[in-house]
Protein backbone atom coordinates (compact mmCIF):
# COMPACT_ATOMS: atom_id res chain seq x y z
CA UNK A 1 0.00 0.00 0.00
CA UNK A 2 1.83 3.13 -1.25
CA UNK A 3 0.56 6.33 -0.34
CA UNK A 4 -0.01 8.60 -3.00
CA UNK A 5 -1.17 12.02 -1.81
CA UNK A 6 -0.32 11.74 2.20
CA UNK A 7 -0.13 15.18 3.28
CA UNK A 8 2.80 15.80 5.97
CA UNK A 9 2.38 19.41 6.42
CA UNK A 10 -0.94 18.92 8.58
CA UNK A 11 -1.80 16.98 11.24
CA UNK A 12 -5.08 15.55 12.02
CA UNK A 13 -5.70 18.24 14.84
CA UNK A 14 -5.57 20.97 12.52
CA UNK A 15 -7.93 19.26 10.10
CA UNK A 16 -10.17 19.24 13.33
CA UNK A 17 -9.42 23.03 14.10
CA UNK A 18 -10.03 24.38 10.79
CA UNK A 19 -13.71 22.43 10.33
CA UNK A 20 -14.66 23.40 13.99
CA UNK A 21 -13.79 27.00 13.16
CA UNK A 22 -15.50 26.96 9.35
CA UNK A 23 -18.88 25.15 10.62
CA UNK A 24 -20.86 27.99 11.86
CA UNK A 25 -20.55 29.48 8.37
CA UNK A 26 -19.83 26.08 5.77
CA UNK A 27 -23.56 25.50 4.84
CA UNK A 28 -24.23 28.99 4.00
CA UNK A 29 -19.82 28.89 2.06
CA UNK A 30 -20.82 26.10 -0.01
CA UNK A 31 -23.90 26.93 -0.84
CA UNK A 32 -23.43 28.14 -4.27
CA UNK A 33 -21.79 24.92 -5.82
CA UNK A 34 -24.29 23.07 -3.73
CA UNK A 35 -26.97 24.63 -5.41
CA UNK A 36 -25.26 24.47 -8.96
CA UNK A 37 -24.05 21.05 -9.06
CA UNK A 38 -23.67 18.93 -6.02
CA UNK A 39 -26.95 18.46 -4.50
CA UNK A 40 -27.51 16.76 -7.89
CA UNK A 41 -24.40 14.27 -7.57
CA UNK A 42 -25.55 13.42 -4.50
CA UNK A 43 -29.00 12.94 -6.19
CA UNK A 44 -26.97 9.81 -8.13
CA UNK A 45 -25.26 8.60 -5.41
CA UNK A 46 -27.42 7.65 -2.55
CA UNK A 47 -29.66 5.89 -4.00
CA UNK A 48 -26.85 3.49 -4.76
CA UNK A 49 -26.55 2.94 -1.20
CA UNK A 50 -27.62 -0.75 0.12
CA UNK A 51 -28.28 -2.23 4.05
CA UNK A 52 -28.87 -2.50 6.25
CA UNK A 53 -25.52 -1.01 8.11
CA UNK A 54 -23.95 1.86 6.49
CA UNK A 55 -21.26 4.17 7.05
CA UNK A 56 -20.46 7.17 6.23
CA UNK A 57 -17.56 9.17 6.94
CA UNK A 58 -16.94 12.65 7.23
CA UNK A 59 -21.03 13.59 7.80
CA UNK A 60 -20.28 17.07 8.00
CA UNK A 61 -23.58 19.18 8.29
CA UNK A 62 -25.51 16.08 7.60
CA UNK A 63 -26.71 17.41 4.19
CA UNK A 64 -27.07 13.81 3.14
CA UNK A 65 -28.70 12.40 5.93
CA UNK A 66 -32.50 12.90 4.97
CA UNK A 67 -32.06 10.91 1.78
CA UNK A 68 -30.83 7.64 3.48
CA UNK A 69 -34.45 5.03 3.55
CA UNK A 70 -36.63 5.35 6.94
CA UNK A 71 -34.87 1.20 6.89
CA UNK A 72 -31.21 1.76 7.18
CA UNK A 73 -29.20 1.76 10.13
CA UNK A 74 -26.53 4.50 9.98
CA UNK A 75 -23.43 5.53 11.80
CA UNK A 76 -22.07 8.69 10.66
CA UNK A 77 -18.62 9.78 11.79
CA UNK A 78 -17.14 13.29 11.37
CA UNK A 79 -13.58 14.66 12.93
CA UNK A 80 -15.32 17.78 13.74
CA UNK A 81 -17.48 18.16 17.11
CA UNK A 82 -18.77 21.42 15.77
CA UNK A 83 -19.78 19.93 12.47
CA UNK A 84 -21.25 17.15 13.85
CA UNK A 85 -23.63 19.61 16.19
CA UNK A 86 -25.13 21.32 13.04
CA UNK A 87 -25.58 17.92 11.86
CA UNK A 88 -27.82 16.79 14.96
CA UNK A 89 -30.34 19.85 14.19
CA UNK A 90 -31.01 17.98 10.43
CA UNK A 91 -34.43 15.96 9.83
CA UNK A 92 -34.08 12.61 8.71
CA UNK A 93 -35.90 9.22 9.31
CA UNK A 94 -33.13 6.83 8.78
CA UNK A 95 -31.68 5.40 12.24
CA UNK A 96 -28.73 7.81 12.75
CA UNK A 97 -25.92 8.00 14.99
CA UNK A 98 -23.59 10.55 15.12
CA UNK A 99 -20.19 10.51 16.18
CA UNK A 100 -17.06 12.09 16.26
CA UNK A 101 -14.65 9.42 14.78
CA UNK A 102 -11.15 9.93 12.74
CA UNK A 103 -11.41 7.89 9.31
CA UNK A 104 -8.15 7.36 9.42
CA UNK A 105 -8.50 5.10 12.34
CA UNK A 106 -11.80 3.57 12.48
CA UNK A 107 -13.27 2.76 16.51
CA UNK A 108 -15.42 -0.26 14.58
CA UNK A 109 -14.67 -3.99 13.85
CA UNK A 110 -13.84 -5.35 10.62
CA UNK A 111 -16.36 -6.60 8.14
CA UNK A 112 -19.18 -4.59 9.62
CA UNK A 113 -21.04 -2.41 7.19
CA UNK A 114 -22.65 -2.79 3.55
CA UNK A 115 -22.41 0.20 2.52
CA UNK A 116 -19.27 3.16 3.43
CA UNK A 117 -20.20 6.76 1.80
CA UNK A 118 -17.80 9.67 1.43
CA UNK A 119 -18.99 12.68 -0.24
CA UNK A 120 -16.47 15.25 -0.62
CA UNK A 121 -14.15 13.88 2.45
CA UNK A 122 -10.43 12.71 1.15
CA UNK A 123 -9.88 15.64 -0.22
CA UNK A 124 -9.09 16.90 3.56
CA UNK A 125 -7.95 13.53 5.18
CA UNK A 126 -4.30 13.92 5.68
CA UNK A 127 -3.52 10.41 4.84
CA UNK A 128 -6.46 9.07 2.03
CA UNK A 129 -5.11 6.10 1.86
CA UNK A 130 -4.76 5.31 5.89
CA UNK A 131 -8.29 6.07 5.79
CA UNK A 132 -9.12 4.29 2.76
CA UNK A 133 -7.74 1.18 3.64
CA UNK A 134 -9.79 1.81 7.36
CA UNK A 135 -12.83 1.86 4.69
CA UNK A 136 -11.75 -1.51 3.29
CA UNK A 137 -11.50 -3.27 6.42
CA UNK A 138 -15.03 -2.25 8.07
CA UNK A 139 -16.74 -3.05 4.35
CA UNK A 140 -18.26 -6.79 4.60
CA UNK A 141 -16.17 -9.24 1.75
CA UNK A 142 -19.24 -8.50 -0.44
CA UNK A 143 -19.78 -4.28 0.68
CA UNK A 144 -19.33 -1.11 -1.85
CA UNK A 145 -18.05 2.32 -0.81
CA UNK A 146 -19.41 5.01 -2.84
CA UNK A 147 -17.45 8.27 -3.18
CA UNK A 148 -18.62 11.60 -4.61
CA UNK A 149 -15.42 13.35 -4.72
CA UNK A 150 -13.69 15.98 -6.65
CA UNK A 151 -9.99 15.46 -7.85
CA UNK A 152 -6.86 16.64 -9.52
CA UNK A 153 -8.15 16.94 -13.48
CA UNK A 154 -6.36 15.45 -16.32
CA UNK A 155 -4.98 17.09 -19.22
CA UNK A 156 -1.71 18.81 -20.53
CA UNK A 157 -2.64 22.39 -18.49
CA UNK A 158 -5.26 22.22 -16.06
CA UNK A 159 -3.82 19.30 -13.85
CA UNK A 160 -0.39 21.54 -13.57
CA UNK A 161 -2.15 24.61 -12.66
CA UNK A 162 -3.91 22.89 -9.81
CA UNK A 163 -0.48 21.39 -8.77
CA UNK A 164 0.92 25.12 -8.43
CA UNK A 165 -2.42 26.24 -6.53
CA UNK A 166 -3.03 23.57 -4.22
CA UNK A 167 -0.29 24.49 -1.93
CA UNK A 168 -2.40 28.04 -1.31
CA UNK A 169 -5.73 26.89 -1.69
CA UNK A 170 -5.07 23.64 1.14
CA UNK A 171 -3.59 26.05 3.55
CA UNK A 172 -7.46 27.49 4.28
CA UNK A 173 -9.36 24.41 2.80
CA UNK A 174 -9.49 21.44 1.19
CA UNK A 175 -6.65 19.72 -1.45
CA UNK A 176 -7.33 20.43 -5.22
CA UNK A 177 -5.43 17.81 -6.72
CA UNK A 178 -5.71 14.55 -4.69
CA UNK A 179 -5.35 11.58 -7.21
CA UNK A 180 -8.28 9.81 -5.32
CA UNK A 181 -9.00 7.02 -7.45
CA UNK A 182 -5.36 6.06 -7.33
CA UNK A 183 -5.74 6.24 -3.25
CA UNK A 184 -8.30 4.10 -3.82
CA UNK A 185 -6.38 1.41 -5.48
CA UNK A 186 -3.13 1.83 -3.20
CA UNK A 187 -5.57 1.44 -0.31
CA UNK A 188 -6.43 -2.27 -1.76
CA UNK A 189 -10.18 -1.49 -3.10
CA UNK A 190 -11.32 -2.58 -6.56
CA UNK A 191 -12.92 0.57 -8.66
CA UNK A 192 -15.52 -1.26 -10.26
CA UNK A 193 -17.44 2.33 -12.07
CA UNK A 194 -16.28 5.75 -11.88
CA UNK A 195 -18.25 8.63 -13.83
CA UNK A 196 -17.23 11.93 -14.45
CA UNK A 197 -20.07 14.43 -13.12
CA UNK A 198 -18.33 17.77 -13.87
CA UNK A 199 -15.89 17.20 -16.59
CA UNK A 200 -13.27 15.09 -14.67
CA UNK A 201 -12.72 17.22 -12.01
CA UNK A 202 -15.93 15.54 -9.89
CA UNK A 203 -16.72 11.99 -9.90
CA UNK A 204 -19.18 9.49 -8.63
CA UNK A 205 -16.62 6.09 -8.00
CA UNK A 206 -17.86 2.61 -6.92
CA UNK A 207 -15.07 0.51 -4.76
CA UNK A 208 -15.51 -2.57 -3.46
CA UNK A 209 -13.04 -5.05 -1.99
Amino acid sequence: MTPIDTDSSIDTSAVRRRYDHAARFYDYAVWPMEFLAMDRFRRRLLPLVRGPRVLEVGVGTGRNLAAYDVDLKIDAIDLSSEMLRRARRRRYAADVTLLEMDVQGLAFPSNMFDTVVSTCVFCSVPDPVLGLAEVRRVLRPDGQALLLEHVRPGGRWLGPVFDTLDPLVSRFGPHINRRTVDNIRAAGLSVVHETDLLSDIVKLIVARR
